[in-house]
């Protein structure tokens, strides 16, 4: 994949990203009776979301596969970067997140019942990387 193409993808995925977890937690906070509807980010969020560009090649691989296969492995890679990044940033007392108070988290950095809405979001980030992908695709052939 060409770098500019790849820093396009990347751009785009950071942002998907950080729109969805504004919202993801603006409804958190709905939850909470707050309808004010704070929704919260950090800017380390924006990197890692912008990691979902290197999603582009599974995505190509597993086209034909079911979607709740290409799903749940977007989920599994999606949780191996966030236990990468989290693990990271904790040690520095940077992350942004601790699931501790969560019981089905995984040293704090992995909450294994966000795993519908990690299959949902690298079912989107799929899409958005088949969109540029369409887009780059139409242009070349003009």
């Amino acid at each position: 994949m060409p770098m500019r193409k790849l820093l396009h993808n990347f751009i785009h995925c950071g942002i998907l990203g950080w729109c969805l977890e504004i919202t993801f937690t603006a409804l958190n906070s709905f939850r909470r009776r707050e309808f004010t509807l704070n929704g919260n980010t950090s800017v380390w969020m924006f990197p890692i979301y912008g990691m979902a560009a290197f999603l582009a090649p599974i995505c190509r691989a597993t086209k034909k596969c079911h979607f709740l296969v290409r799903g749940l492995l977007y989920a599994l890679l999606i949780f191996t970067g966030e236990f990468i990044t989290g693990s990271l940033l904790m040690r520095r007392d940077l992350c942004p997140w601790n699931y501790g108070r969560s019981r089905w988290n995984i040293k704090k950095v992995i909450r294994l019942d966000y795993l519908p809405c990690w299959i949902f979001t690298g079912l989107l980030f799929e899409r958005l990387l088949k969109e540029s992908e369409s887009i780059t695709e139409t242009r070349r052939n003009r």
